[in-house]
């Protein structure tokens, strides 16, 4: 059955939902403030008007980077109602990386929360199109950086006031525009831009409110950030199909979580990385369960917490299985076991998925490992390329798949399993190694709150790799290298106990939550780090 899509555009659901839902309450956020569906719709409209009168046309691109407020929402809808491709930025971006995204993006106008505005202050030059910068949630500052000297500044407040040209400058949207430019993490390389258009975005939060039955009575609690798919896309979006409400924080923090979800009433919610073994580690209370949270869509989820965190809070884990290039093709059911790594069923209305060799491409048997590939079965219900990167789009779409740069395999019923990014994948011995599974038995230790597993090389390895286990402590006490070990030697298969231990503060993260790797191989050995075969540390055979 051909899907019909042709109303699937950010701008035609806003107003749709505006028109049937009115001053009901759509968004709110920890600050106090609030957005109705009618508002949101209305302010939008007024905010578009005033930004074409700064000269904002169809196809700029306006880069957006205020942290979780109303005003993120508003400069979203008010850029995609001029046919303008709205840029949402990493918050914790500063410096060359910026300086990367402003090359590339070349925008005209910045979006710039008050409180980042230093992060520009090392950013280089590269781009003549930047005319002005917003800045939200405070004053335009007396002294800015070089990259902005030839920009006008105002405040959101300032920008919102304007009289606004009086000219039909709202555009309707088709689903096959580009409603938005994403990121990439970058953590292997330059970010990448990937080109959303609207009916890709809209899929996002469709796959979510359908196979979450969301309804106009559910509550999505939202503490990721919006400038991610998971929260803006996933949650918000999903959330405007459905009509239902939205509470918004800045920030996550293990600490809070459980009274923000009983005081904004959520049933619903998100938790990417390590957000959920974060919430788990917490005290138990007597409000575990005085809350109305039916289903959490968590990844990863560990064997050692999974199921005894359902059974402590009484919510249901649903796993999923996507990136913003290629949307979610795969979510479990009601009916799947909460099975560590498992992605779920591929959402066949939309997508093909296999699993192929990486540098072959021929497709590997039921149950063997090999990498994720994606297709859309439903035009513009994906990616359209990075943008500018002619190279990297043509690199990943070989013979015709998306290449995810995932390993994962099916087993017997046809569900999707990931095993860990292809370039994370250690070979060591001759075996295939999966950084995840050993930090999926690290993080179970006591000692242990936190844990990071990389591949390196050094000297007589014979062009393998040495695994390298970075270990953040429950207590930030030191560690017993040889207990650790003796701990890992019982757990996980001898070829994949780490050889390399090092203690540290915190592991780098990007926005989300998910650990960079990268600059955890290219540090390879330090003076900190401890090697089992100083001491003469052995792992005995099985007979």
């Amino acid at each position: 059955m051909t899907q019909d899509i042709s109303n699937w555009t950010l701008t035609g659901l806003l107003q749709r939902q505006a028109e049937a839902q009115g001053e009901r309450e759509f968004m709110s956020f920890e600050h106090g403030t609030s957005l109705s569906f009618a508002s949101l719709h209305a302010d939008s409209n007024r905010l578009a008007r005033n930004l074409a009168s700064l000269g904002v046309t169809p196809g700029d691109r306006v880069m957006v980077m205020p942290k979780n407020r109303i005003e993120f929402m508003l400069a979203m809808f008010a850029i995609m109602k001029l046919g303008a491709i709205f840029v949402p930025v990493n918050t914790e971006l500063k410096g060359a990386f910026l300086s990367h995204q402003m090359r590339n993006a070349e925008p005209c106008m910045v979006f710039l929360d008050h409180d980042l505005r230093d992060a520009f202050d090392a950013v280089q030059g590269g781009n003549d199109n930047l005319a002005s910068v917003i800045y939200v949630a405070g004053h335009v500052p007396k002294e800015r950086p070089a990259v902005f000297a030839d920009a006008e500044a105002m405040t959101f407040e300032n920008l919102f006031a304007l009289a606004g040209t009086t000219d039909d400058v709202i555009v309707t949207a088709e689903p096959q525009d580009i409603a938005c430019i994403m990121y990439t993490s970058g953590t292997t390389g330059p970010s990448k831009g990937v080109l959303m258009p609207h009916a890709h975005c809209y899929l996002f939060g469709h796959g979510m409110a359908r196979t979450m039955a969301m309804t106009e009575k559910d509550c999505q609690y939202v503490c990721m950030p919006l400038f991610h798919a998971m929260g803006l896309l996933l949650q918000v979006v999903s959330s405007l199909i459905t009509g239902s409400k939205v509470f918004c924080i800045e920030r996550f923090s293990p600490a809070r979580w459980l009274d923000d979800v009983r005081e904004s009433g959520a049933t619903v919610t998100n938790a990417l990385g390590v957000i959920p073994e974060f919430i788990f580690r917490t005290p138990e209370s007597e409000y575990d369960r005085d809350h109305k949270l039916r289903v959490v869509v968590a990844v990863p989820i560990a064997a050692e917490w999974g199921e005894a965190m359902e059974k402590r809070f009484g919510f249901k884990f649903m796993q999923a299985y996507g990136m913003t290039e290629v949307n979610i093709p795969c979510y479990t059911s009601e009916a799947d076991p909460l099975l560590p790594g498992m992605a779920g069923h591929v959402i066949d209305d939309f997508f093909e998925v296999r699993v192929v060799d990486a540098e072959t491409d021929a497709v590997m048997a039921q149950g063997e490992i090999g990498e994720i590939v994606v297709r859309p079965k439903v035009p513009f219900c994906f990616n359209q390329g990075y943008f500018r990167m002619e190279e990297r789009t043509v690199e990943a779409w070989r013979n015709l798949w998306f290449h995810s740069g995932d390993a994962g395999y099916f087993d017997e019923q046809g569900r999707l399993f990931y095993a860990d990014r292809i370039r994370d994948r250690i070979r060591r011995r001759g075996e295939n190694i999966s950084s995840f599974e050993i930090e999926q038995v690290l993080n179970d230790h006591p000692d242990v709150q936190e844990s990071a597993v990389v591949g390196i090389r050094v000297e007589g390895a014979g062009g393998e790799d040495e695994v390298k286990a970075y270990i953040v402590t429950a207590r930030g006490e030191d560690i017993d290298n040889v207990a650790l070990l003796d701990y890992c030697a019982v757990n996980i298969p001898r070829f994949a106990v780490p050889r390399y231990v090092e203690a540290v503060e915190e592991v780098p993260k990007t926005a989300t939550g998910k650990i960079q790797k990268e600059p955890l191989r290219q540090a390879g050995v330090t003076n900190r780090t401890w090697d089992r075969e100083s001491v003469g540390y052995k792992i005995a055979r099985r007979v």
